[in-house]
């Protein structure tokens, strides 16, 4: 049976990190280094030393490579926690994309993969991309992917333009898919390559300017112009892909989702602070039932959220794949955050569509979340040819 009750070492955990994110990061989020592209790689580092010191960062990790083997429930409190501010998952490294890509490194890559590109990810001095999405098309659908690689027997050659390439600028450990031509010494198709992010061959051509601002370094433009790697820098088979990528994605859904509640919590408590000191009418805001019902149907959201996120998690514990699970909370709990988010900007009025407090900056991150890891439309449709089955 499931039990929605948490182990007091658990609860005494969640806690403590969100004390920590609360007096000790949060302070930064007016940090000039949180820039329009997110926070700079120089404000990166500070934060993560601040959790190292704390015993907190990437808790995630299995024990044997220093962290604590958290199960899928254990990260739902411990990123809900961390999530308070979008600085937070940052501070702990446990924030997307490197969160998704160290899953599934630790999942497929080789013992020489791992010292080279994953340990220096795990131990917070580099970062990672996971460069997939293409302008015309390879995104939700990545059956369009255009980026291509030759082989010869001895190295691949690959060329090709990447976009929304979270964290390219500066990332060290670069995971890249590109679609493996026909030729007579591996099987051909959607592949994923290891690679060094200052390999000749990728060019970096611009950060784009999008309305969210919580991943380091944003989101980048990027194009493979004969990009030489050799035959070892194929992470897993020639071929595999899409089906490597759909384990990361289904896990990468939910961290999303337990992030995002923390955020939206965040929120929450600001809306429900304004509406009990500020005054309309001769009364409190949150004495006038169109207030007290919007916070009422935020509280309502909070609470569905954590359980779709708690049970898919409990799935997954149990060891079951969880896919239609995670597209299920992917799908609800990124629109229904959203609506809390909404919400919380109109209970505060004007001063919600100002800086003068976090929830205008959290509004738009979590407008853009309802598209990370597919959006709404490509979970529903995925969910619909389920049932129809």
């Amino acid at each position: 049976m499931i039990d929605f009750s948490l182990p007091a070492d658990l609860e005494a955990e969640r806690d403590r990190i969100r004390r920590f994110v609360i007096d000790t990061i949060v302070p930064y989020e007016r940090d000039p280094r949180l820039t329009s592209h997110g926070p700079n790689d120089e404000l990166r580092q500070e934060l993560v030393e601040l959790a190292r010191a704390e015993k907190l960062l990437t808790i995630q990790a299995p024990v044997e490579w220093g962290g604590r083997g958290l199960t899928h429930i254990e990260q739902a409190v411990a990123y809900e926690a961390a999530g308070w501010s979008t600085l937070g998952p940052v501070a702990m490294n446990c924030a997307a994309p490197d969160e998704g890509n160290m899953f599934l490194l630790s999942k497929v890559a080789n013992a020489d993969q791992i010292d080279r590109y994953l340990m220096p990810v795990i131990t917070g001095r580099q970062r990672s991309v996971f460069a997939m999405t293409e302008p015309n098309g390879a995104g939700s659908d990545p059956d369009q992917l255009a980026t291509t690689a030759t082989f010869d027997g001895e190295n691949f050659v690959v060329n090709g333009r990447k976009w929304l390439i979270t964290g390219a600028d500066g990332a060290k450990t670069w995971i890249i898919m590109a679609r493996l031509e026909a030729n007579p010494h591996l099987p051909e198709g959607p592949t994923l390559f290891l690679t060094d992010g200052d390999t000749p061959g990728i060019v970096i051509e611009r950060t784009m300017n999008t309305m969210d601002r919580n991943y380091v370094g944003g989101h980048g433009v990027v194009r493979f112009d004969n990009l030489t790697l050799p035959r070892e820098a194929v992470l897993g088979e020639t071929g595999q892909a899409l089906r490597l990528a759909q384990l990361r994605l289904a896990p990468a859904r939910l961290t999303h989702c337990m992030r995002w509640l923390g955020a939206a919590e965040r929120v929450q408590s600001i809306a429900i602070e304004h509406a009990r000191t500020r005054t309309a009418f001769g009364k409190s805001l949150g004495e006038h039932e169109g207030v007290s019902f919007m916070l009422a149907d935020n509280e309502i959201a909070l609470h569905q959220c954590r359980l779709t996120i708690w049970h898919a998690c409990w799935l997954m514990d149990q060891g079951h794949k969880a896919r239609h699970e995670s597209s299920m909370a992917k799908s609800f709990v990124s629109e229904e955050l959203f609506k809390v988010a909404d919400r919380c900007v109109q209970v505060l009025g004007g001063i919600g569509i100002s800086d003068e407090t976090v929830v205008e900056m959290i509004f738009r991150d979590m407008r853009a979340f309802r598209l990370y890891d597919g959006p709404t439309e490509v979970h529903k449709w995925a969910i619909g040819r389920k049932v129809l089955r």
